[in-house]
């Protein structure tokens, strides 16, 4: 099975707070080899900035940073260049309301027919009320 997994999915693998059990689920099934995921490349900054901040506000000590990126770098996440979606992206952004960030995950799934998961619990209640409904998932729900 192949999965578009967003940054709010991939900290949950590595930073513990709501939902990082989920995570470790679906992390476990990727480690069987049952489960493949697959991001834009604006997963990496994205998350970046995540770690930034949680040691900016002292979450995270430097060195735990630097530990969940070395472990982040080498997961095995299939990366396809942010560019190749950006029409359907900020197509997608404009219909539903959400930002082209958002719709970069969504357009992903599309167009490889699979579902994304998210762990923004707003923004997979907003799309499950539209017709892209099928391409979103919400990780509580693993």
């Amino acid at each position: 099975m192949n999965l578009v997994i967003d940054a709010s999915v991939l900290i949950k693998f590595y930073v513990p707070e709501s939902l990082s059990d989920k995570a470790e689920e679906l992390l476990n099934r990727v480690a069987q080899g049952d489960v493949m995921l697959l991001a834009p490349d604006l997963i990496y900054p994205e998350v970046g900035n995540i770690l930034w901040k949680k040691q900016r506000i002292k979450e995270l000590t430097r060195s735990e940073v630097e530990e969940i990126t070395d472990a982040i770098v080498s997961l095995p996440l299939k990366i396809e260049a942010s560019k190749l979606f950006l029409p359907l992206d900020i197509d997608i952004g404009i219909a539903y309301k959400i930002t082209v960030y958002d719709a970069l995950y969504i357009s992903m799934a599309r167009i490889y027919e699979i579902k994304m998961i998210t762990a923004d619990k707003k923004l997979a209640d907003g799309m499950a009320k539209t017709d892209l409904k099928e391409y979103v998932g919400w990780l509580g729900n693993r």
